[in-house]
């Protein structure tokens, strides 16, 4: 692991340790933790972004829905 020093003001500090204690970890697992939580969604947020654009720039035709209606309809009770 490589020792980074992170600025951090006075009342995000209480708060990320009242967090670790509360979770019984230290300061430095709290931060792991959560930069690999924001980096998952970061990516998530690229992937969703990435499948708009290719929606955007071909639309999905109603020939390659339409069969699936009735699948995906709830059945008549």
């Amino acid at each position: 692991m490589e020792i980074i020093q992170v600025v951090l003001d006075q009342k995000l500090l209480k708060a990320a340790d009242i967090a670790a204690k509360k979770r019984k970890v230290n300061r430095s697992a709290l931060i792991r933790q959560a930069l690999e939580e924001h980096l998952k969604r970061l990516h998530v947020r690229d992937l969703e972004e990435r499948d708009r654009r290719g929606y955007h720039a071909k639309p999905q035709r109603k020939e390659e829905y339409l069969p699936w209606e009735d699948a995906a309809a709830w059945p008549e009770d």
